[in-house]
Formats: structure tokens, sequence, C-alpha cells
């Protein structure tokens, strides 16, 4: 993979320039594409830009407004659609001085029938989603930087599956103005990067906070809250591995590691998810479900058919929960450090027709707390499996710090 700030480091010592970079990136994009299927459309060139990550190429997600590139949203509903106007976090990254390598492979609306993208890892294996191509394109070396969305579990899960690092960041830390809405209360921006240093460099520098950009924790003394989530089922075995790896890590490292299992309103959240989600995405999506119902996929137009059942009764109750469950949220995290827990069920799956499921990533996703993922082990089949780090909200900074943390032990014990 490449890293982020190892090309910022090159470029600063004159080993190499903005452009010498991209060049590397747009080479690399041209020999792998073909095996991995990460784009859905990519500019001719790319040109460096100005300011701290100039060099950069980034892929930006196929639901976010470009206005020099089609915004298709993997569906052919909008081929060849041209908004007018880059969303906001792509001006901003623009800001940065990064450069948009393409706009990367995203399942249907960023829901669950699968992306053409393959995993890296292996090509019988599912890259996960809905941000395949974001998480393939960084896997495969392509890019160092990418941008995905997490309605669900859309950012975190396919890092995990293909073996990248990523952080879902507060809500609403970075704009969504220019996203294809599926459930406003719940969908969030998110990066995925070879590190989690890469990736909190890149978050501070695309936020302008540059105190994102943090070291490493110390985890020596540090609370660390084990939450195995009982109210979303068990985990597989791959999972349960790397959580008992990062355990073992931790505490060799001086961490205290302890049972979490938090009140009945964080379980009762969980359960809010669906009706909320379901609720919202029927409004999202109501011009397409009424004026191109069979051009949806089927996994999302069985979905929609579905969701009409939710009732505006159903919906206030969910978001009541929700409210709970985020009041519940702040004393469970004021009681740890940091809480980590899975971030996907399991290796990636062994079907490129299924893109996983988001169970272990819903309740962060609705408490809007931040969440990052880093690669700790490997499951039976060999492929890449993640832990996932959460803080309390606004607290971004320290689940990128306890990343890096984590991400450097799993470095030096190989």
């Amino acid at each position: 993979m490449q890293s982020l700030r190892d090309i910022l480091a090159r470029i600063a010592r004159g080993e190499t320039t903005p452009a010498g970079a991209l060049a590397v990136s747009q080479a690399r994009i041209a020999a792998l594409e073909p095996r991995i299927q990460a784009f859905a459309s990519r500019p001719d060139t790319l040109q460096p830009g100005e300011g701290p990550l100039a060099g950069v190429a980034c892929g930006v997600k196929d639901i976010i407004d470009t206005a020099d590139l089609p915004t298709m949203m993997g569906s052919p509903i909008y081929a060849g659609w041209r908004p007018r106007a880059d969303a906001p976090i792509v001006m901003a990254l623009k800001a940065a001085g990064a450069t948009v390598a393409g706009k990367t492979h995203t399942t249907a609306f960023a829901f669950l029938d699968p992306a053409p993208t393959f995993n890296p890892h292996d090509p019988a294996a599912s890259p996960g989603g809905s941000s395949a191509g974001s998480a393939a394109a960084v896997a495969a070396g392509m890019i160092p930087l990418a941008i995905g969305t997490q309605t669900g579990g859309s950012v975190i899960r396919p890092a995990s599956y293909c073996g990248v690092a990523a952080i879902k960041p507060s809500y609403a830390l970075l704009p969504t103005v220019g996203v294809k809405p599926f459930s406003w209360s719940l969908d969030t921006l998110g990066l995925m990067a070879a590190t989690a240093d890469d990736a909190g460099l890149a978050l501070a520098a695309i936020a302008g906070r540059p105190e994102l950009d943090a070291p490493a924790a110390s985890l020596k003394g540090l609370r660390i809250g084990l939450h195995l989530q009982d109210y979303a089922g068990a985990p597989e075995p791959a999972s349960a591995t790397a959580l008992e790896r990062f355990r073992e890590l931790a505490t060799d490292a001086g961490a205290v590691l302890v049972p979490h299992d938090g009140p009945a309103a964080l379980a009762e959240a969980f359960h809010a998810h669906g009706p909320l989600q379901d609720y919202e995405a029927t409004q999202a999506l109501a011009w397409e479900y009424a004026h191109h119902r069979e051009a949806l996929p089927p996994k999302l137009q069985a979905y929609l058919d579905t969701a009409q059942a939710v009732t505006p009764a159903q919906y206030d109750e969910a978001r009541r929960r929700s409210r709970r469950g985020r009041d519940a949220a702040r004393a469970f995290f004021a009681e740890v450090d940091v809480v980590a827990t899975f971030a996907a069920p399991g290796e990636a799956p062994d079907s490129r027709d299924s893109t996983g499921d988001s169970r272990f990533n819903r309740l962060w996703t609705l408490l809007g707390v931040p969440c990052a993922t880093v690669p700790v082990a490997r499951g039976p089949r060999g492929l890449p499996t993640g832990v996932q780090v959460i803080t309390g909200f606004g607290r971004d900074e320290q689940a990128i710090a306890v990343a890096k943390a984590i991400e450097n032990l799993v470095a030096r014990a190989g």
C-alpha cells in the first residue's frame, strides 16, 4: 500500500514532486484497475494542487457530487450524470491540495447489492460495501487515500475486509451536503488509508483541525472497555481471534482491559437503527422508487418494498430510543478511556454476492461517535481482520491516537 505520510515526507525532502507522486498513483491505477475494478470513472490526467496534501491521489465514492466527473451512484438511473458543483467535502479535499484520482465504485445507492469491485487479497472474496471501491483501491496500493460513507458500517466494514485503516469521524464533523442521502440521521463521511496515522493526517488537513493529527497514544494505564455487543449476535472465529490478539497486545503494553457491557438503552438504540434507516430511506429514494423501481437492483428494490410499511409512529419511537441511547452513551464512554469491539463479523465473505453484515457497526453510527479500525490479524482463510476502536462524541483525536498505538503494536509483533 502507499503511505500518505511517506509520500509527503519524500516530497518535503525533494526526493519527488507532487506531480511525480501522482504519476506513481496513475501508473498503479492503470496497471491494477483491470483486475480490481475499483473506479467508476477517472480523469485523463492527475494535476497536483496546492496545500498540505499536494501530491496525494484520493478516490471519492461515487455517491458524492463532483463537477468534473460523473456521479452515477452505482445505478444505471444516473449513468453519465454530471452535477454542476463539487460537494463541500470535495472542495475541502482540493483546498487541502489533494487530487481526485477518480470516483470509486459503490453498491447501488450505497445499499447491499454488490459493486463490481474485487477484494485485492482474494478475487473470490467480497471487498465489502458500500464503499467497496474506496477500500479496494487503497488496499491494492493504487491510491493512498479514499473517501467513503457510512450509514450502517460502510466505511469500517470494507476497511476491515480489505485490510486497510479507516476513521468514521463524529457525526457531521465532515459535511454531507452533496452526498446522495440514504438516511440523513445516520449518513457520515469517512476516510480510508494504509494506516491510522495516514488517516489522521488526512482528516486533520481536510477538516482544518490540526489536533486530529495526534501522536500515537501511550497505552500504559489506559482503561479499555471490551464491548462484545451481545445484542448484535456472536462474531465469527476470525473476529473473535482478532479481538483476543488485540487484548493480548494491549495488555502487554500496560493497558487495563475490562469487560464493558453497557446499559440496556444501548441495545435498544441498536434495534432502533433499522426502523430509523428504513423510514428515511423511503423518502431519500422516493423519486427513484416512484419513477425507476424496475431499474433498482434486487436487494434494494425488495428492501424499499418492505420499508414502505414503517409508520411515522414507529419512526418517532426509533428516534426516541436513539435519543435515549445517545444520552446513555455519555456515561458509558465516561467509564473508560476507549472502547474496543469487532470491526466486522469476521473475514470478508467468500462470495462477491454479499457485502457482509453491518451489525457490529450500526450502534456506533447511530450514536454518531468516532470509530477507527486497523487490521490486527488474519482469519482462517488468510484474509485480514480488524478491530474497531470507539470513543465518545467529539473525541476523534483520541480514537485516532489509540488506533495508531494499536497498529504500532501489531507492526512490532509481526
